[in-house]
């Protein structure tokens, strides 16, 4: 018998790892991170690192989630100093006292013109020239014409008003009623009125989410949580863009549960725990407790944030790289065994297209292994006491 044993020990060390898997090992994913791909040893890997889940960066990535918009862009306030750009038009009307003036008749004691602020920030008035309106207030339009008109006119007084703002607009397009360019009035307006101007979504808010573009920067939230939450409702600003998509939320989950597949999220958010449970949980004889792993790419805010600047940039020394978007591959790691693990999977989000990994316990390969070698020289029984002693 210590024979027998020594034989298959020996086996298992020389080819256990050729035994047919469903992904890798809680220890093979726990190596590669943090490592480059010359590290590794095989070239075009994606470098990732690990984060553990735990009451930390569960409420940092919850919280961060719901404040997307928000933590990106600012919640705004007022619309501030509104100011004339180019392209707007304006109506200016020239009132005179007198009856014989530049711009009265003995019927009438106004003219009214309408301008358009040419590419050059102006736009010229009769027996004034070119009046430079672009980055003035409406206010300050107006003092800048009755300045002019002062030894000109009889007694001249002046009112500028804005007909059409086309130096305030923002665009909204995509899964909308009718894509549009939409006008800012003179009083906030948010991503939701902007929307609303552009006939709405078209799709649910739990599967539709609106993407914000201001300059070079670009931010993205489930419209449900813009509505469940205030503070994303944020106010937009002239030429801003904002893009609506319409993408029902799914997940994956692999590895050692009852169902490996892809699940709708519906109208519900989604914990860790719940997303697993969807799945049928782990498989009791088969999972890892200490390998439940969420495959994501994240916003570089949160990376940052869980790694520390330091780590952060030694991976991106080392490869890490952005997808299209700007986010990068992280991977979360929740010890299933430990008991504070099903307070802290509670408060974790899934999000759309994660891939929920549950890793097999080692003793699975060995089984494995185990009863294709026992087979063909028929120590199956053998092969099986040896399992129970190692278990042991």
């Amino acid at each position: 018998m210590n024979r027998l044993n020594a034989i298959l020990m020996c086996a298992v060390l020389a080819g256990c790892q050729a035994v047919p898997g469903e992904g890798p090992l809680s220890s093979e994913i726990v190596k590669d991170a943090g490592r480059s791909a010359q590290e590794i040893g095989r070239e075009n890997t994606v470098a990732y690192d690990v984060v553990d889940v735990d009451a930390r960066s569960a409420r940092l990535v919850s919280n961060y989630t719901s404040t997307a918009l928000s933590r990106r862009f600012g919640i705004g306030g007022g619309v501030g100093q509104v100011v004339i750009g180019v392209g707007d038009l304006l109506k200016v009307t020239i009132f005179e006292a007198g009856s014989d003036g530049l711009f009265s008749t003995s019927e009438s004691k106004q003219t009214t013109l309408d301008l358009v602020v040419q590419p050059n920030g102006a736009a010229s008035i009769p027996y004034v020239g070119q009046v430079k309106f672009a980055g003035k207030t409406l206010e300050q339009a107006r003092q800048t014409i009755l300045d002019a008109l002062v030894k000109k006119a009889v007694e001249p007084d002046v009112i500028v008003t804005s007909v059409g703002t086309a130096s305030r607009n923002v665009t909204v397009s995509g899964a909308v009623a009718r894509s549009a360019v939409v006008p800012l009035n003179l009083v906030p307006e948010t991503i939701n009125e902007v929307i609303a101007k552009a006939g709405g979504p078209v799709g649910q808010p739990y599967e539709t989410y609106v993407t914000l573009v201001r300059g070079k920067k670009t931010g993205t939230a489930l419209l449900k949580n813009v509505i469940e939450n205030p503070s994303e409702n944020i106010f937009v600003r002239p030429g801003d863009q904002v893009y609506v998509m319409q993408d029902p939320r799914t997940f994956t989950v692999l590895g050692a549960v009852k169902t490996n597949r892809r699940i709708e999220f519906g109208a519900t958010d989604l914990n860790l725990l719940e997303a697993v449970a969807l799945a049928g949980g782990g498989a009791d004889t088969r999972v890892d407790a200490k390998g439940y792993f969420v495959f994501r790419y994240e916003e570089p805010d949160i990376v940052m944030s869980l790694l520390g600047t330091e780590r952060f940039n030694a991976m991106l020394s080392k490869g890490m790289q952005p997808d299209n978007v700007g986010r990068y591959p992280i991977v979360y790691r929740l010890d299933m065994s430990k008991p504070d693990s099903l307070i802290v999977g509670q408060t974790f989000p899934v999000k759309s297209r994660d891939v929920i990994y549950v890793s097999r316990h080692p003793s699975v390969d060995l089984v494995k292994f185990l009863g294709i070698v026992a087979r063909p020289i028929g120590i199956a029984s053998s092969a099986s006491n040896v399992i129970d002693d190692l278990s042991n």
